[in-house]
């Protein structure tokens, strides 16, 4: 099993700043972003990685090199579009993944779990693919694609809804079988000119083949200024820094 993890995109989010730095590369915690999602991936057992991005590759390759010092093989691949959608963005590692069944990180996604058990429990599938769910409120949902589920299957996703089916958000981890490039090469852009990944898993889904778990601990992505913010507070709990800690010395 491979990994990959989808580095590109404009950043739009971040301007100015993002106009001569990759989004990725941001700080996280006195960190680089994309350390995160890296880390992730390797404390799974999954240590061969394709990195895709756009025209700031070169910055990626200057910090990461091969991997090593983060204690994973890296190769990278080239995003030409970086408005093409997750799943274009899949598709540009094909001939890196080769046969190989893939996990997909968002660059900008941050567990708190060990993802661990659900690596092991997708190994254990015949075929298809799994999706990882995270409970949260309808404001913070609307964000993301939101499964629903019936009978303990993921019955369809619906992607960024004005009134949530459920509290289960998709997060930024996909699994998928040696297909998945196949399926992918089916796929028509969206209204918005994209590949969407909610279109490749709905795929799986209408197979029914896909199977999900839900996270128990914390997830979020770093994608805007307050999502960043939020992530480099959760990761300096995690090591031990507290809210007195965190509190301005003076009002």
């Amino acid at each position: 099993m491979k990994g990959l993890v989808l580095a590109g995109g404009l950043g739009t989010r971040f301007h100015p700043v993002t106009k001569v730095v990759n989004k990725h590369l941001l700080d996280v915690f006195g960190e680089p972003m994309i350390y995160f999602p890296l880390r992730t991936l390797a404390t799974a057992g999954v240590t061969e990685i394709v990195l895709v991005t756009g025209d700031e590759i070169s910055q990626f390759k200057r910090l990461l090199g091969d991997g090593s010092s983060l204690g994973v093989r890296l190769e990278y691949a080239y995003q030409q579009d970086p408005e093409g959608g997750i799943a274009d963005a899949i598709a540009k590692a094909e001939s890196l993944i080769g046969g190989d069944r893939v996990m997909v990180v968002l660059g900008d996604n941050i567990f708190g779990d060990d993802l661990t058990p659900f690596v092991e429990s997708f190994k254990a599938q015949d075929k298809g693919a799994k999706i990882l769910l995270k409970r949260m409120g309808p404001e913070e949902a609307r964000r993301f694609g939101v499964a629903v589920i019936e009978g303990g299957k993921v019955v369809r996703i619906v992607e960024k809804p004005a009134e949530p089916p459920s509290d289960l958000a998709q997060t930024g981890c996909y699994m998928y079988d040696d297909r998945v490039f196949g399926f992918i090469k089916t796929l028509s852009p969206s209204a918005r000119g994209e590949l969407e990944v909610t279109d490749l898993n709905n795929l799986y889904i209408e197979e029914g083949t896909m199977t999900y778990d839900v996270l128990s601990g914390w997830w979020t992505d770093a994608g805007t200024p307050l999502t960043k913010l939020r992530a480099s507070i959760l990761i300096a709990h995690e090591r031990g820094i507290g809210t007195e800690e965190l509190n301005p010395p003076y009002r």
